[in-house]
């Protein structure tokens, strides 16, 4: 599921505003957490090109692609 869905899931829900934005809090760490352990298993692996040859923008980019995020 892409994150804007994550997202979209929680903010269409009913529940109290503050069950919901601990949710959206968890959905965000997950994200974050899994791009750094990408971002540095990228950067240990033998595809240090890819690394080397992209801003972060573009990093983050090809992560999401290759997650379906």
């Amino acid at each position: 599921m892409k994150l804007k869905e994550k997202f979209k899931q929680w903010l269409d829900t009913e529940p109290r505003l503050q069950i919901r934005e601990v949710q959206l809090e968890v959905i965000a760490d997950e994200f974050a957490i899994g791009f750094a352990e990408w971002y540095l298993n990228l950067y240990e692996s033998d595809d240090s090109d890819t690394f080397c040859r992209n801003t972060m923008i573009e990093l983050l980019e090809i992560y999401k692609k290759e997650k379906g995020l």
